[in-house]
Parts: C-alpha cells; sequence; structure tokens
C-alpha cells in the first residue's frame, strides 16, 4: 500500500473522529454550562456522522474498523453528549435523580441500539430510531428550552429511548 492510498483512507476516519471531537467538547461546554453551544456541537457531530460513511463509500474504502470506529463515536456524541446536556439543562432541576436515571437511560439505549446494528448488519433499513437522530433531536430541542415546556423534554426522551431499542423498520435515507 502506497503512501497515498494510506492517506486517503484515513479520510473517512478523520470525519468520524472529528464527530467525536464535537462530541467531547459538548460535553466540556455542557460542564461549563454552555449549553447553546453543547448542543450546536452535537448537530456538528451529526453533520460529520452523515458525511463519514458516504466519503468512504464515494473513495471506496469502507471497512470494518470505520464501522467499529463510528459506533464508538456515535455512543458519545449522540448518547452520552445529549444525556448529559439534556440532564444539566432540564432534568436535573426538575426531576433530581429520577431525571439523572432517564439521561442513563436514554445513553445506555443507545448503546444497545448501536451494538446491535454492528452485529445485524442490515443494508435496507434501520432497525429502530437511529442514535443520530436521537441524540441530533434532543440536543436541537435543548437549543429551544426557553419556548418548550421542561415536561416535554422527558417525554420525548422516554419515547426515543424506546425507539432506539425497538424493532421498527425506519428507511435509510437514500434507498
Amino acid at each position: 500500500m502506497t503512501g497515498k492510498s494510506m492517506k486517503v483512507e484515513m479520510i473517512p476516519s478523520i470525519i468520524t473522529l472529528a464527530n467525536l471531537f464535537f462530541g467531547f467538547l459538548a460535553i466540556i461546554w455542557t460542564i461549563n454550562g454552555d449549553y447553546q453551544v453543547a448542543a450546536i456541537f452535537i448537530l456538528l457531530s451529526v453533520l460529520m456522522d452523515g458525511m463519514d460513511g458516504k466519503v468512504a463509500r464515494r473513495l471506496a474504502v469502507t471497512s470494518e474498523f470505520g464501522r467499529e470506529l463510528d459506533s464508538l463515536c456515535d455512543v458519545v456524541s449522540f448518547g452520552i453528549a445529549p444525556a448529559v446536556l439534556t440532564y444539566k439543562v432540564l432534568l436535573e432541576t426538575n426531576m433530581g435523580v429520577w431525571g439523572m436515571l432517564l439521561a442513563a437511560a436514554f445513553a445506555l439505549c443507545g448503546a444497545v441500539r448501536l451494538a446491535r446494528f454492528n452485529v445485524m448488519k442490515i443494508s435496507t433499513h434501520f432497525m429502530g430510531v437511529p442514535i443520530t437522530v436521537a441524540g441530533g433531536l434532543m440536543a436541537f430541542l435543548v437549543l429551544f428550552h426557553n419556548n418548550i415546556p421542561w415536561f416535554v423534554y422527558p417525554v420525548v426522551m422516554v419515547l426515543l429511548s424506546i425507539l432506539m431499542v425497538s424493532t421498527i423498520k425506519v428507511p435509510k435515507l437514500g434507498k
């Protein structure tokens, strides 16, 4: 393998790691109390997650390594980061320990959803709502937390948690 081809093969993984980087920044900004910026970082992760696979297919460099790396990054960016963000913005004050448990359940359901996705290898559709959709939606809703009643967030979080681990068929975009 030439040096040039190794560099081309790295491009999708660099995009995937940008997803993780933005997810990490979202957690840091949440800890620092800048919730709007944290939500935007999660949405930037959504953008990176949408690009990495497309770039890998376009460059004909898809790999098992890339798929695994993508899932590891997704659990942080779309499971843990939105759960921590939603907890700190709305659930901690309004629900206490129950809010913490709900946020943890969201992250755990996301991890289960990703593990199932990795072993099932279905190419025609997703089984259950993708974690990227669930985490991205929670981040998007947090952007409007001053305009949406707080009790909407736990309801949406429960529904998304259930939908992530459900067996409903969700069409893949572009299929």
